[in-house]
């Protein structure tokens, strides 16, 4: 098994503090409202610590399911692994993100992500198989974004 680690950075015109509270602290109720594809996100386990996000029917993905390590309101940073779903394939044990949310000079925000691959056996993840995985990242954060513009008083 081996790791390969990405880093990413995306800005966005909203607040850190707001869209923290929108993709990190409500995500089950809004990323189903703002990305079609995301039928619901549900709690799997008591503690909240395993959720389980579920696509339409007919797409190529059914589920993925993470597993959430931290959520540090404090410092706006929140850090989770995709430990299960149709996207990991025979090539990758799980994948580990670390997103810091900072303000930018703007008034907006800079997200930070790292993304850690385990992989199985000698598979190395290449920069285009990260940018499939990075490019539905960048794709939630502007629907996110833009809910958050067109709905200012929301997590304000």
């Amino acid at each position: 098994m081996g790791i390969n680690t990405y880093a990413h950075e995306s800005t966005t015109t909203v607040a850190p503090t707001r869209l923290f509270k929108a993709l990190v602290l409500d995500s089950d109720n809004l990323i189903p409202k703002v990305m079609p594809d995301v039928k619901d996100i549900e709690t799997v386990d008591g503690d909240e610590t395993i959720k389980k996000m579920n696509f339409v029917e007919g797409g190529p993905i059914k589920y993925l399911k993470h597993k959430i390590h931290v959520v540090d309101e404090k410092n706006l940073v929140s850090k989770y692994s995709l430990v299960e779903g149709d996207v990991l394939g025979d090539k990758l044990e799980s994948i580990t993100y670390e997103v810091k949310f900072e303000a930018s000079g703007n008034g907006g925000c800079v997200c930070k992500t790292t993304s850690e691959y385990h992989t199985k056996g000698d598979h190395v993840v290449t920069e285009e198989e990260h940018n499939v995985g990075k490019e539905k990242a960048i794709d939630l954060l502007k629907a996110v974004e833009a809910y958050l513009v067109a709905n200012p008083s929301v997590y304000a």
